[in-house]
């Protein structure tokens, strides 16, 4: 106590002498306005190049004074083969390893010391290598990025070494039911590609030698298949950046095989009050008319609650539809996945084991009655602005942002500006909506599920 109060009363005087100093002082001269002093600066476009290679270079100036910089490759788990299941989900965990030009410590270190975030992610389609970092350190961490990318050595040792954080990545991700569902539901709905899981299978743990993942980077980092894409970061600085470390393989690589829809049931039995299922059918590929129609159809439907206790108009049709043949609580919302060939279109519910037959019946029969054509201008109407803004906001976070610009720019080699998608958002009618329900009731349907499944039906019951 005596060594606290010797402390405090140190203090007192630099306190004083703080709060003295901290008093305004006369101006000598008056200040400038603040709109004179501080020019607004004017706003940029998204800016889209294509180097010579056949890279695509994308970048968004927002004037932050953190950079995003995302290097997306098209290498999914659908270009996975039986003979490599499960490689992107080690791509993804092994992407700190040791390089040609780099030591896994010296990564680590060089990151740390410049206060950056590094991250690694894996849809279906695409592995995306995502940098975040003060502008100013942009050139010195590409080398890094492009080292982890590109010049990785997969010593056995190291990857022997990182195998369990597969084991534990993947039983991580497991205990979150819905993952599991919608890991199932892809491989009961393809015959092939999109029917891969994002995690590596038990079997394959400890499986995949030096030669097997330099093959997999050599087949598909082409520079056909990246896109280098930046927000809060000069256009020209990025494309000098790409042209001075992306010395990538030309070419487009290994081709890509076209999914194949078939149908079908995956059920996983437990314990427990609750069951989690899903029933879709085949959705529509990214970007196409009918994918948009989908999307519409998924908000008429409810693509979860919009307001805290809202009601069955809110929460979409099908929250409605379920509450009156049901008597415990539920959660319900439809759901579109979209591919580059293909996609999913469903409804995901969680509810009572003994009243799976009844929930997922009354939201099929909803969509049967908007097939029907029982959908009016105001849930048309409603559903169009709830896309839009659920578009809009979604829009308003980088990690949205950067993901929407890498997909169109890869995809594309082109950027469709938020008017544009707004424009075509609206220009979707309400004949297509129906027509879209009319698909869903009419195709093959998909019935994925885990938990107590005393009550849950078939796909063929649906």
């Amino acid at each position: 106590m005596a060594a606290l109060r010797r402390s405090a009363l140190a203090l007192g005087p630099q306190l004083g002498r703080r709060q003295y100093s901290a008093l305004a002082s006369p101006l000598s001269q008056p200040l400038k306005s603040t709109k004179e002093s501080h020019a607004p600066l004017p706003p940029q476009d998204v800016q889209v190049s294509k180097l010579s290679s056949g890279l695509v270079v994308a970048s968004l100036e927002d004037y932050s004074p953190v950079s995003k910089v995302a290097l997306l490759v098209r290498a999914g788990s659908r270009y996975e083969t039986s003979d490599n299941l499960g490689i992107t989900h080690c791509l993804r965990t092994y992407a700190n390893l040791t390089t040609k030009g780099a030591s896994t410590f010296r990564i680590t270190r060089a990151f740390e010391e410049l206060g950056a975030n590094f991250n690694v992610l894996t849809t279906r389609e695409h592995i995306m290598y995502v940098l975040d970092c003060q502008r100013d350190h942009v050139d010195n961490l590409m080398e890094l990025l492009v080292n982890v990318t590109l010049a990785q050595e997969f010593r056995p040792w190291e990857l022997q070494d990182a195998a369990p954080r597969l084991k534990l990545e993947k039983a991580l991700a497991l205990l979150n039911p819905t993952v599991g569902v919608m890991e199932n539901l892809h491989a009961a709905a393809f015959k092939n590609t999109l029917a891969n899981s994002l995690y590596c299978p038990d079997f394959m743990i400890g499986a995949f030698s030096q030669d097997m993942l330099h093959d997999y980077v050599q087949h598909h980092y082409t520079s056909a298949r990246m896109a280098l894409v930046g927000v809060g970061v000069e256009h020209k600085l990025l494309k000098q950046l790409a042209e001075q470390f992306l010395n990538v393989r030309g070419g487009i690589g290994s081709s890509s095989v076209k999914a194949t829809y078939v149908g079908g049931n995956v059920r996983v039995h437990g314990s427990g009050e609750l069951t989690h299922a899903a029933v879709a059918s085949e959705g529509a590929p990214w970007g196409t008319p009918e994918a948009r129609a989908l999307s519409l159809l998924q908000h008429v439907l409810g693509a979860g609650p919009c307001i805290k206790r809202g009601t069955d108009a809110v929460a979409g049709k099908i929250g409605g539809a379920i509450a009156k043949a049901v008597g415990h609580p539920f959660a319900a919302s439809a759901f579109n996945s979209s591919y580059r060939d293909s996609g999913l279109f469903g409804i995901y519910a969680v509810c009572n084991s003994g009243e799976v037959d009844k929930v997922l019946q009354a939201a099929v029969g909803k969509v049967k009655a908007i097939a029907e054509g029982n959908l009016s201008a105001g849930e048309f109407q409603r559903a169009q602005n709830q896309l839009k803004a659920s578009l809009l906001m979604g829009l308003e976070g980088r990690e949205a942002l950067v993901d929407e610009l890498s997909t169109q720019v890869l995809e594309t080699s082109s950027y469709t500006a938020l008017p544009s998608v707004l424009q075509a958002i609206d220009a979707v009618k309400s004949a297509d909506v129906i027509a879209a329900a009319k698909k869903f009731v009419t195709g093959k349907k998909t019935v994925a599920a885990n938990g107590n499944l005393r009550s849950t039906p078939f796909a063929d019951e649906l």
